[in-house]
């Protein structure tokens, strides 16, 4: 990984605002792309988020499921239902991916399943020549997450990450915003986000598993270990085997932000972290429900934390972003954004702008972003290096703490110490699985 680089900002007034072109705010909901040869896209995990990608990907003319893969029968029948019932058409049912993958008639998939079997799935998808969207995070370690890259730059084959935010019209004025010197001097980021379900879920024992899962294979490279419902649908991520808590859930989406205005494309100078489980609540979770994740660069700093179970926080948002300057601060999240200035001899230095609301999630252009390059050519929003650069500050937060330590880099990018984390960048798979070598 080179060395960060950040783009020098140039001290201007509130008036040069209104020079910067702006992507307008149009209404999508009935996008629709210019008809081709059909498009065949398949769906791994189908439960909540998947489904919910497919379903956007559906409403793109030509584009047609061929088939849905999943591990537990009972979801993938009722979703399969639902197919039929909105396209008039049966989609094929595998309960292994590598046999749709089989399929020589599907052209994509999309994948939806737990964070720690990304890697092997996008691998198998490309060698397998399909074009991959794989959810955020981009995988569930560092090494995984390099692989994929690497893997997505060979292929040839279109790959994009589920950061939604990169196909945002508001999201991508507010890097314009940032990068035009605007707010003067960035001197500290504040990214933070506080979640209830960030507590972790309450405790249960462990159960036998229920029909219709085949739980082997949803372990898949994981670690062997009874059925718990907590290590399953929707839960998983509270558990490092599987995930890497809110840091990699939520925070792998907002630290993609300063990551792309600040032209960041390296390590930090260092990082450190601190926390733990604080919330005083008997709750089922491996990581910290509290935390807060320091990331030290030349001339600024950027700062993580979360509160699981609670929803409230600065600014009154419960998530957001604060990119804070000499000349103000711009807050921003999903539902918005807004300026605040810093004043002298009680003149504000730029102009106040109002909160500017936006409420869309965009994963309906990513998902057509995705399309399009697959049809046209057109440059992806966001492409494995993305996907990999935010992934990978989600997972030093967490290294960090899980170690006590303070991370460092020397001038080659390389980490220093390297080998007393090397467990927890590169995960041992479960045989008879093995994690790809490029």
């Amino acid at each position: 990984m080179s060395k960060y680089t950040r783009r020098q900002f140039i001290k201007t007034s509130g008036g040069v605002l209104a020079t910067i072109p702006f992507v307008p705010l149009t209404d999508y909901s009935s996008l629709k792309l210019a008809p081709s040869d059909t498009l065949s896209i398949g769906l791994i995990g189908c439960k909540s988020m998947g489904y919910g990608l497919l379903n956007h990907a559906l409403k793109i003319d030509g584009v047609v499921c061929g088939g849905i893969c999943d591990v537990d029968y009972n979801v993938m029948e009722q979703k399969a239902a639902d197919i039929e019932k909105k396209t008039g058409r049966v989609p094929a049912l595998y309960s292994d991916y590598r046999e749709l993958l089989d399929n020589n008639d599907l052209d994509a998939v999309i994948i939806a399943t737990p964070d720690h079997w990304h890697c092997l799935q996008t691998i198998h998808s490309l060698e397998a020549g399909k074009h991959v969207y794989v959810e955020k995070p981009l995988a569930n370690t560092i090494a995984e997450s390099k692989i994929i890259h690497k893997a997505s730059e060979k292929s040839g084959k279109v790959v994009q990450v589920g950061q939604q935010q990169r196909s945002g019209e508001h999201w991508i004025n507010v890097v314009k915003i940032i990068q035009s010197g605007i707010l003067g001097k960035i001197r500290h980021i504040n990214l933070w986000g506080n979640f209830g379900y960030g507590q972790g879920p309450l405790r249960v024992k462990d159960s036998s598993v229920p029909m219709g899962v085949d739980y082997d294979m949803w372990l898949g490279p994981a670690p062997e270990r009874r059925f718990n419902s907590n290590h399953f649908h929707g839960s998983w991520r509270f558990f490092w085997n599987y995930g890497g808590g809110l840091l990699t859930d939520w925070g792998t989406h907002l630290l993609d932000i300063p990551l792309w205005a600040m032209n960041i494309d390296g390590p930090p100078k260092a990082v450190s972290s601190f926390g733990g489980i604080f919330s005083g609540n008997d709750r089922a979770i491996d990581m910290a429900d509290t935390q807060t994740v320091i990331y030290q660069f030349d001339d600024f700093n950027m700062r993580w934390e979360h509160n699981g179970g609670v929803e409230s926080g600065p600014f009154n948002h419960h998530y957001g972003i604060a990119f804070v300057g000499n000349n103000g601060t711009l807050i921003v999240n999903r539902q918005g954004w807004e300026i605040r200035p810093e004043f002298t001899d009680g003149s504000p230095v730029i102009d106040s702008i109002p909160f500017q609301e936006c409420n869309r999630d965009h994963h309906d252009l990513h998902i057509a972003n995705f399309i399009d390059g697959i049809r046209k050519g057109t440059e992806i929003n966001c492409p494995t290096h993305s996907g990999y650069l935010s992934a990978f500050y989600a997972h030093i937060g967490n290294i960090a703490y899980r170690t006590n330590s303070m991370l460092t880099w020397n001038n080659k990018s390389v980490l220093n110490n390297e080998g007393n984390f090397s467990h927890l960048i590169t995960p041992e798979y479960r045989t008879p699985w093995k994690l790809p070598v490029l």
